[in-house]
């Protein structure tokens, strides 16, 4: 009901999956400059601030496959990664607080839209949430927009070092409340903290299973 459980197998085949040298191939910011369809893409989103570019780095093993900064909301195309020759990781645009105008941030939402309803190859979005705060009514029209282009979501919820167990139950279980109202929402929830390393092989294994069916 909460958190994902992998057998030792899934796990080993994550790891596997991502030995592999992550490579960077390319920012979109048209939809005509999307590459050929992959037999897995999977995507991830979430506010600006909630750890995106390290999550990727930790999950890729790479220290700056996606590059940090203090500066929220530097992501401002779809940039796609290489895993292998046929799964991709796509880097989409952070929501929140990104410093840019308004025509701006709706230009970017078109295109999360359009990629999100065109994309054959896409099977899953990862919405990042930070666990000290949950989902936050900021985050619903995200969650909403999902439902409505019927892409099969999950959630992460980041920082999870940041906070003791009990919180982290508590964050858990808010979680799985809110998001059982959400059709296109995926019921299991991953916890991770990419300073710890804290759920990072779980979330490699969920990627290599899509892969693969």
């Amino acid at each position: 009901m909460s958190i994902v459980d992998f057998s030792e197998e899934e796990l080993e085949r994550g790891r596997l999956l991502f030995a592999n040298e992550t490579r960077f191939m390319m920012g979109v910011v048209k939809l005509d400059q999307l590459p050929e369809v992959f037999d897995t893409e999977v995507a991830f989103a979430g506010r600006s601030n909630v750890g995106k570019s390290s999550l990727l780095n930790a999950l890729t093993g790479c220290k700056d496959i996606a590059r940090t900064s203090n500066t929220p909301g530097r992501t401002r195309e779809l940039n796609y990664f290489l895993i292998t020759d046929d799964v991709a990781i796509v880097d989409m645009p952070g929501y929140g607080y990104a410093k840019a105008s308004k025509s701006l941030v709706a230009g970017w939402q078109r295109l999360v839209k359009k990629y999100l309803v065109g994309r054959p190859g896409l099977r899953r979005v990862f919405v990042l949430i930070d666990a000290r705060h949950g989902i936050k009514k900021t985050d619903i029209p995200t969650l909403e927009m999902l439902d409505t282009t019927a892409v099969n979501y999950q959630i992460v919820l980041t920082k999870a070092d940041k906070i003791l167990a009990p919180e982290r139950e508590k964050v858990l279980k808010e979680t799985i409340e809110i998001i059982s109202k959400h059709p296109a929402a995926h019921p299991h929830v991953h916890l991770t903290s990419s300073a710890k390393n804290i759920g990072i092989a779980e979330l490699r294994a969920e990627i290599c299973n899509l892969s693969l069916s």
